[in-house]
């Protein structure tokens, strides 16, 4: 795929737990990993994301859901962070989520506690991860 110029993505950690991720990394060498989230529990882990540059593809409502987190306040997005991990932030699934993009960075900073340093940094690394050729150039320009 990769010699097509084609770029990937994979869903892994959410329910699975992080060994589900590191599966995904093995088999796949993605560019970005859908949830991702429950690699948090797993230093090691992280850090071999954030070396590798993957990018994770968070939904805070969703994994609020689906339990793969406890709670908004209690949601392991501020340590994948914390240890450099590339963070974007998504909806999943829209509709069954009853969420949007604009809601879950507002959720981010009210309820999560996210500053706006840590939203700004979201913000570069999910443009950085588009599969497109701005995102291309945006992860060029800043080192991704």
């Amino acid at each position: 795929m990769r010699d097509a110029g084609l770029r990937v993505t994979a869903h892994a950690g959410e329910a699975a737990g992080p060994d589900s991720v590191r599966a995904a990394l093995d088999a796949l060498h993605p560019d970005r990993i859908g949830h991702g989230v429950r690699a948090a529990e797993d230093p090691r882990l992280m850090e071999r994301l954030a070396d590798a540059g993957v990018t994770l593809e968070v939904a805070l409502t969703s994994n609020v859901q689906t339990r793969a987190a406890a709670s908004l306040r209690e949601h392991p997005v501020r340590r994948l962070i914390g240890a450099g991990v590339a963070v974007s932030l998504n909806t999943d699934n829209p509709t069954p989520s009853a969420t949007g993009v604009a809601a879950e960075y507002r959720r981010a900073a009210t309820e999560v506690g996210l500053s706006a340093a840590e939203l700004r940094r979201i913000a570069r690394d999910s443009a950085a991860a588009a599969f497109t050729e701005a995102g291309r150039q945006t992860a060029a320009a800043t080192g991704g």
